[in-house]
């Protein structure tokens, strides 16, 4: 019912910016909150930022505090993911998630998935 589409990943070195933005359409009143996690091969997937509708609450994890920041743009249904001072530990494939309802850091918590933008950094 939703569909999600990352842009923006690429190869970058250590200390780089880079921003993430993932497109939605559908049903847009299915997308309240959204969310950023990531997945570095053979890890498991973890849970990097989210963020409501508003724009309020905002969710971190602890290892992107201070260096990434979510926002969306609510009329384009637009989320983005700034990332500055990467490290080389950030390197994962970068996917956006969302739901109709209140949600936090948990996989199970959303209903769609995009496919994913890889982020390489190199050190």
């Amino acid at each position: 019912q939703v569909q999600l589409v990352e842009s923006g990943g690429g190869l970058v070195q250590a200390g780089d910016s880079l921003r993430l933005s993932c497109a939605a359409s559908g049903r847009t009143f299915s997308t309240y909150v959204m969310a950023w996690f990531r997945q570095a091969p053979g890890k498991e997937r973890e849970f990097v930022e989210a963020i409501n509708w508003s724009g309020s609450s905002p969710y971190y994890a602890d290892s992107v505090k201070g260096r990434f920041t979510i926002s969306r743009d609510h009329a384009k249904n637009t989320l983005y993911l700034q990332m500055n001072s990467l490290h080389p530990e950030d390197t994962a494939v970068y996917c956006c998630a969302a739901t109709g309802r209140f949600a936090g850091g948990t996989e199970y918590e959303y209903d769609y998935w995009g496919l994913g933008t890889p982020v390489t950094v190199s050190s």
